[in-house]
């Protein structure tokens, strides 16, 4: 309206009308046009800028008492990394706590009323996102939703499938009503260079809905990076020294590390279940052969089958946690303890 406006006005100071012809004179067209043009694009410039702030605003609308962004992460970890780029400017809540399980978890009531407050969510591909993660944004629209597998290359999980059914005729049809599809690991914090990337879409990503701090978080970035740097070249120097390079697993979460420092994982689970009797002496059979004596679980599981192969091996059973919260401290012990047991 007030771009038509100020084209009227222009048209009547620039102008001359023909009381005759009823019509504008072509050369004081043009020089309407050359006032109004500039005008129009200053105009479109500004309802920009105000939408950019207004859609930042609405992100933002829900700080801490102290300011902070309020931020929510799947599991322990991600906290760690958060806070290692966000430092004082951000408040962050973990949904999967201490000795959880991440993929069946379901968020407590109190969690998901204060997701409808929080700024950001960082979610990282862990199996109870898949039910919860449309949930959680038909709760708070407004949630920006940031997915950190992002630029990272996924691998399949050792043992892990999901059947589903095929009807009759279809081009994946056998004599069987099943398809087998790859489940992605989603244990991607479990490599040093990984956590790089993931590290760098948060600083993106913290940047973008807070740019005041943008030079903060790229400082606590780059801090960051230097001891992942220095992490993953311990972690290799540790691993370069082991002899036998297979380690046997209750759950496959170990893929990512595994491959990255040249071992191999033999995980007792089958497609995320215990293993029946016929499995089981299958996966005791090749602990004799491999002549592996140590299994290693993490408290999140039973660890029911992984005693069972323990004793038959006469060997025993070593805890290593995926999910502590204190991310670096615990890659060096669990580098540690995998060297111990061999």
């Amino acid at each position: 309206m007030i771009a038509i406006l100020f084209i009227w006005f222009a048209l009547q100071r620039s102008s001359s009308f023909n009381i005759y012809g009823g019509f504008w004179m072509n050369n004081n067209r043009r020089s309407v046009w050359k006032v109004a043009i500039p005008f129009l694009s200053l105009l479109l410039l500004i309802v920009g800028v105000v939408i950019g702030i207004k859609s930042r605003n609405t992100i933002t609308s829900h700080l801490s008492e102290g300011g902070q962004l309020k931020v929510f992460v799947s599991i322990l970890p991600q906290k760690y990394f958060v806070e290692r780029i966000g430092g004082e400017k951000v408040a962050v809540s973990v949904l999967v706590g201490p000795g959880q399980n991440p993929a069946t978890y379901e968020p407590l009531p109190k969690q998901m009323a204060a997701l409808t407050e929080a700024n950001i969510y960082f979610r990282i591909g862990v199996p109870f996102e898949m039910v919860w993660i449309d949930k959680i944004q038909a709760l708070n629209p407004q949630l920006l939703i940031v997915d950190t597998r992002e630029g990272i290359k996924l691998r399949a999980m050792e043992g892990a499938h999901e059947h589903n059914e095929v009807e009759a005729g279809s081009e994946d049809h056998d004599h069987g009503s099943l398809t087998t599809k790859e489940v992605k690991d989603p244990h991607i914090w479990l490599d040093p260079l990984l956590v790089k990337i993931q590290a760098q879409t948060i600083c993106r990503e913290l940047s973008n809905i807070d740019p005041i701090n943008k030079r903060f978080y790229e400082q606590n970035l780059r801090n960051f990076c230097v001891d992942l740097d220095q992490l993953h070249r311990e972690m290799a120097a540790t691993f370069q020294t082991l002899t036998v390079k297979k380690l046997m697993v209750f759950h496959p979460a170990w893929g990512y590390l595994t491959e990255r420092y040249g071992l191999q994982q033999i995980p007792i689970e089958v497609a995320g279940k215990e293993p029946g009797p016929q499995e089981l002496a299958q996966v005791i059979e090749q602990a004799k052969q491999e002549g592996i004596k140590v299994i290693f679980i993490q408290a999140q599981f039973s660890t029911e089958a992984a005693l069972s192969v323990a004793r038959a091996v006469e060997g025993k059973v070593v805890a290593i946690d995926p999910l502590a919260e204190d991310y670096i401290s615990n890659l060096r012990m669990i580098a540690e303890t995998i060297k111990k047991g061999f």
